[in-house]
């Protein structure tokens, strides 16, 4: 069953009537804006808005913070790794050049060793 079961026109008008007089005394019956009440309801408000958009602002340079924080971290971490690698590329490269030198060194002396045994046969 309908919560609007008016019986004839003139219920249903009268009901009409009565809602809009109900919502223009609710209207009425408003303070007005100077009213010191509605003054100091909107500074309350203003002071929230206010507060809230503060602390808006501290999260947002705290994760700013955060960033450059991370950021340094990352550069930090990145030049220590690119520091190690050329570390060990440096460490590698005169290993290379060690064992080349060796190398070159063993031939050397098996060159001389060869040539010094012609010598040596040359003169018997």
């Amino acid at each position: 069953m309908s919560a609007f079961d008016y019986r004839n026109f003139d219920d249903r008008r009268q009901h009409s009537q009565n809602a809009k007089a109900a919502l223009l005394a609710k209207f009425k019956s408003r303070p007005p804006a100077d009213d010191p009440e509605v003054i100091a309801k909107a500074k309350a408000r203003a002071a929230i808005v206010q507060a809230r958009e503060e602390r808006a602002r501290e999260r947002e340079a705290a994760r700013i913070a955060a960033e450059r924080k991370a950021a340094e971290e990352k550069r930090l971490r990145e030049e220590a790794e690119l520091a190690a690698r050329l570390a060990r590329e440096a460490a590698e490269l005169a290993a290379a050049q060690e064992r080349k030198a060796a190398e070159l060194a063993m031939k050397k002396a098996q060159r001389d060793a060869r040539y010094a045994a012609r010598k040596a046969k040359a003169k018997r």
